[in-house]
Order: structure tokens, then sequence, then C-alpha cells
């Protein structure tokens, strides 16, 4: 009896040791990994915020993508006729951005769900890279809007020549008349008596009133491209500028929580 005992005891024993040597094995590679143990409720708190801030940042890389996207597709039809293609890079920037943190929005819930350190260290530091980039994405999309009162007109006068000679700015000008309802630079005049049939209304879509012999009001756009052309854009670049910038405040609340999750995990 006393041998069973000393048995049962030796066993018990060796069981607490295993249980002791796989806790160290376990809280060893936990380290190694940069996983953390048990938070504070703070440290829980900072967790489940960034988890949702990383929601919303997935939402608002997708809206940005979207936008930029549609703005690139759809509206950069007048984009050939100027020289000046900065819109055009800034809503590049944006669109690339996009996906980029909808990619990384992912990393962040992965890293804050398994408070895995150095996944949370790359997080924050390319959260930091892309911020940068869309908060000067969307200030340039605002810069743009001023710049182009300055040099829209001068640029649309350079490509007139071209028209007829030239595919790509045949086809804009037809494009940006057609769309806007437009004739010219800031008139009809502005083609010289050499006017595109593009210029033509519409009697019905797709069939255009025969306004070369007879132009009057009734029959060709009397309006010039230039202010519906900085119309146009500016409405654009808010578009773009404002989800830029709005994303990218999401993105500093999360360096802000990421960084203050990384140093509550132990």
């Amino acid at each position: 009896m006393e041998e069973d005992n000393k048995t049962g005891h030796t066993s018990r024993n060796i069981k607490k040791g295993h249980e002791y040597k796989e806790t160290k094995t376990a809280m060893f590679w936990r380290r190694a990994m940069g996983m953390g143990g048990a938070m504070d409720s703070c440290g829980r708190c900072m967790k489940f915020s960034l988890i949702c801030i990383n929601v919303i940042t997935l939402i608002g890389g997708a809206i940005a993508l979207a936008i930029g996207l549609w703005v690139w597709t759809s509206r950069s039809f007048s984009s050939t006729l100027m020289s000046n293609n900065m819109f055009i890079a800034s809503v590049g920037v944006v669109v690339a951005m996009g996906v980029a943190i909808m990619i990384l929005s992912l990393l962040g819930c992965c890293g804050a769900a398994k408070e895995v350190k150095c996944m949370l260290l790359t997080y924050y530091i390319l959260v930091f890279i892309i911020f940068v980039v869309m908060l000067v994405g969307g200030i340039l999309q605002f810069v743009f809007r001023e710049k182009v009162l300055t040099t829209l007109d001068r640029e649309l006068y350079a490509s007139v020549p071209y028209y007829g000679v030239k595919h790509e700015y045949t086809k804009s000008w037809d494009d940006t008349q057609t769309y806007l309802q437009c004739c010219g630079v800031k008139s009809p005049n502005d083609w010289h008596g050499n006017l595109p049939e593009s210029c033509c209304r519409e009697a019905y879509p797709g069939k255009r009133i025969d306004c070369k012999s007879n132009q009057n009001p009734t029959t060709i756009y009397v309006d010039g491209c230039l202010d519906k052309v900085i119309e146009f854009l500016r409405e654009d670049a808010v578009y773009v500028g404002t989800a830029a910038i709005i994303v990218a405040i999401i993105m500093l609340l999360a360096l802000i929580l990421s960084c203050g999750l990384f140093v509550k995990i132990e």
C-alpha cells in the first residue's frame, strides 16, 4: 500500500514536471513569435478598437478604390487635352493606396486578434507610409483645383490644331464636347469654321443634327468647354481628395491604437 502511494506521488510529480516544461516551451515560442499574454481591460479595449478601425479602414479603402477607378475610367476623357497630368497621377496614387489599404487592414486585424507583436510592428510601419502617401494624394487633388485655372485654357488652345491629325486628340475633343455638351475652348469660333461633328446637338441619342450648313444655337452647342471642364475636374478633385483625406484620418487612429496595443502586449 505504501509502495502504491509512493508510485502515485512520483507519477503526479512527473506529470507536473511535464506540464511545467510544456508551459515554459509554449511561453518561449510565444515570446519568440512576438505573441503576448494576458492584457488588462485597457489593452483589451485597444485590441477590440483596433479590429473595428481596421474593418472601417477596409471599407474606406474599398470606397477610395471605387471612386478612384470611377474617375479614372469614366471621367478622365479630357486628360489627353491637358499636358499637365498631375490630376490623373494623383488619382492613380489613390487607387493604388486603396488596394494596399485593403490588404493591410487584414494584416492589422490578424495582428490585433492574435496579439502578434511582430505583425503589429510591420503593420505600424506600413500604415505610416501609406498614411503619408494618402494624405499627400488627397492634398494634391485640392492643389490641382487651383492650378487648373492657370493652365487649362492654354493647354486646350494648344490641342486644337491636333484635332483630325492625331487620333487621341480627336477622340478626346469629341468625347469632351459630347459629354459636356460644349464646343471649342470658349466658343465654337475657336474651330475657325472647321466645326467638328461633335459640336452638333443630338436630335436623339446616337443621331446628330446636321449643323455645319446651318450653324445656330438650335443646332450647335454654343457654350465653350473651358468653364465646363474646370467645373468638372474640380468636382472630381473634391470626390477623390475628400475620400483620400478621410481614409488618412482613419489610418491615423489605427496608428495610435496599434502603437498602444504593441506596448500593452506583455
